[in-house]
């Protein structure tokens, strides 16, 4: 064959991200390609995608394709990033310590880790083991990617028990390794071109963990990281962490004497006097806006029989997560959510399509079994309230009762100052109901959202099997996101329980149904407000609104009066009569973040007046108490989440 016949099987036509197509007379390499945009577009370049493949920049592509580069400003790029980083810090551990035999070291939410078969070590070697990762950055090592033989693999890693049995499972599979400076590891890809991209880097924490999480094999060393493009950007991450710290519910819920944790209850939380303060303060509110949307609030038992669990389908796919105990020889479950019970209550009543749609509202205490290294304060419970709703509709009420669900939604959150996102999960492999039903009810879902008219991510086929759903993800006040509240079309219960209305047409159809939350667990949620706030909470949510503080001894019995009287417009006080001086007990009202902070002296007992202090540190002397209640009422009414003027 002729250089010509070569030079035209060779060339190669590359659609671009922009759709124009460029012909390249030789097979290009994703790194070439990024280069004939610009140099500066290849210097930002990680990754590239083909027909939804990740792929290295250093593959050499040989027929025609269409390109898409990953950027380090796409989401993708940042765990193409730290898969990268942990192959970095694996490769320090190894420097370091040569005994160390590595396992498997994936990409996590934050960052990554790595499990190492090596002698334990603390966050005192750290400073250590992150020299030796700079020294690999600052070399620029890039990554290559090797295809190998089964058999070559096993030879390369032959003294690494771990790898070895990772590579003996691969049957029918591509193995591929991955290859900085003298370092080489099993993976699949792809990664960064080379090592001075991480320009970011960070040891977190080290745990124990098992093999393979089997307790009955080997312990080894979990190394935990993260890893940014940026040196801002782990700069600001570093902060929000150290933030977190300060903000942990666990901490200040001790500190505000909210609620505690024993481990004759474990996973299921004690709620003191001052968290029941807030408790029921978040359940009236819900209360009062459920009503005004057209709910019913109903309640249902605790313990029910395994007959209904049967029913519903609980007892075959969720037994192992619920308590059970038999009752006059028949076998029952505490409930670990509310939905059967809301069936049986509605199958009490006789329906027509004029009764609906019938939304009925449950705040339902509920348990499920959770490992108990899985706890974690009221954000990972066993015992919780989910302030549950049921709506039962027509198929024609969908968009309009969704649409009301989101409209709630949007008054309940914007109440706590917390912005939020919607994402629609569609139906997923397995599945029950047919296309004509899932098509309806998923339409319902985007014809609600799009005249609700705010952005929504599609996630395909993650719906629950008995019918599509809304995920509604809040964002507190550092930026993290929590899935609280979600809005599931149900078509199982309905057709398990054999419920039904009377239609237009005098006969009987299947009602469709709504299961959604808005809190979802209260216990959680409480907690979320908690570090969202970090303590410091509104006038309307806070446990004690004011402190009264006579200065001495024989003023308390009029301070019991003011706060008599203060209590009867619904304002939460407290009277700190403590043998400490004025100062500390100003002091310590501050530091639990008290909003109101009354001193009472001979001179205010005389004219009747109140010296208050806000916790921004003004005050106020000589307010009548109807220059104080008036405004103070005024603004717990409103539910303001600013500071109070007086």
């Amino acid at each position: 064959m002729d250089n010509k016949s070569m030079d035209n099987r060779a060339s190669v036509n590359i659609t671009l991200p922009d759709n124009s197509i460029k012909t390249f007379e030789s097979f290009p390499t994703g790194v070439e390609i990024a280069r004939s945009i610009s140099e500066g577009f290849a210097k930002n370049c990680v990754a590239m995608e083909i027909g939804e493949k990740l792929l290295d920049l250093t593959k050499q592509i040989k027929e025609d394709s269409a390109v898409k580069f990953i950027t380090t400003k796409d989401k993708e790029a940042l765990s193409i990033l730290r898969h990268s980083a942990a192959h970095v810090m694996a490769e320090a551990v190894q420097n370091l310590y040569p005994d160390a035999a590595l396992t498997i070291g994936p990409v996590v939410e934050d960052g990554f880790y790595y499990d190492i078969d090596m002698k334990p070590i603390s966050e005192e070697d750290f400073p250590a083991i992150e020299e030796e990762i700079n020294k690999i950055i600052k070399a620029k090592q890039t990554f290559e990617r090797k295809v190998v033989t089964k058999d070559e693999a096993l030879n390369i890693f032959k003294d690494n028990p771990y790898k070895k049995e990772l590579i003996n499972e691969l049957v029918d599979q591509e193995i591929s390794l991955y290859q900085q400076g003298g370092f080489i590891d099993l993976c699949r890809g792809p990664h960064i071109p080379n090592t001075g991209m991480i320009k970011g880097i960070k040891l977190m924490k080290t745990s124990g963990a098992y093999w393979r999480a089997d307790q009955s094999k080997a312990q080894l060393q979990r190394l935990y990281g993260t890893a940014f493009f940026d040196k801002k950007d782990l700069s600001a991450y570093l902060y929000l962490i150290e933030e977190a710290k300060k903000r942990d519910h666990r901490k200040l819920g001790t500190k505000l004497d909210l609620y505690s944790f024993h481990q004759e209850a474990a996973g299921m939380p004690f709620f003191h006097a001052k968290g029941m303060q807030m408790w029921n303060v978040l359940l009236e509110y819900w209360r009062e806006e459920h009503k005004k949307a057209g709910y019913v609030e109903t309640k249902t038992p605790v313990m029910l029989s395994r007959h209904l669990w049967e029913q519903s389908g609980h007892w075959e796919n969720y037994r192992e997560n619920m308590y059970t105990s038999v009752v006059d020889n028949e076998e029952y479950a505490i409930k670990p959510m509310n939905c059967p019970g809301g069936m049986l209550l509605y199958k009490t009543g006789s329906y027509s399509y004029r009764d609906l749609p019938l939304r009925a509202g449950e705040i339902g205490l509920v348990h499920r079994h959770e490992m108990s290294g899985a706890l974690s304060g009221l954000f990972r419970v066993r015992a919780f309230h989910q302030d549950d709703a049921h709506i039962f509709m027509t198929p024609d009420q969908i968009e309009s009762e969704i649409l009301g669900v989101l409209q709630l939604v949007n008054r309940i959150y914007s109440c706590f100052g917390l912005g939020f996102h919607l994402e629609l999960s569609t139906r997923p492999k397995k599945s029950i109901g047919s296309d004509a039903q899932w098509e309806e009810a998923t339409n319902g879902l985007k014809n609600a959202l799009n005249k609700y008219g705010k952005d929504y991510v599609i996630n395909e086929g993650d719906g629950a099997f008995y019918g599509p759903k809304i995920d509604i993800h809040i964002k507190d006040a550092l930026g993290r996101t929590w899935q609280c509240g979600t809005v599931q079309l149900d078509m199982a219960l309905p057709e398990r329980f054999d419920l039904s209305y009377k239609g237009a047409d005098n006969e009987k159809h299947r009602p469709i149904m709504i299961h959604r939350v808005i809190y979802g667990s209260i216990e959680r949620f409480f907690g979320i407000l908690v570090e969202h706030f970090a303590g410091r909470f509104p006038l309307w949510l806070t446990p004690v609104q004011a402190v009264i503080l006579p200065i001495n001894d024989d003023l308390a019995p009029y301070a019991h009066d003011v706060s008599a009287k203060l209590s009867d417009y619904g304002i939460r006080c407290e009277v700190d009569t403590r043998t400490e001086s004025l100062k500390k007990k100003i002091r310590d009202a501050q530091v639990n973040y008290t909003p109101l902070i009354i001193t009472i002296g001979d001179k205010e007992r005389e004219s009747a007046t109140l010296s208050v202090r806000t916790l921004d540190g003004n005050v106020k002397m000589g307010l009548t108490m109807e220059q104080f209640i008036d405004p103070v009422v005024k603004h717990i009414k409103g539910r303001g989440l600013e500071d109070i003027v007086l």
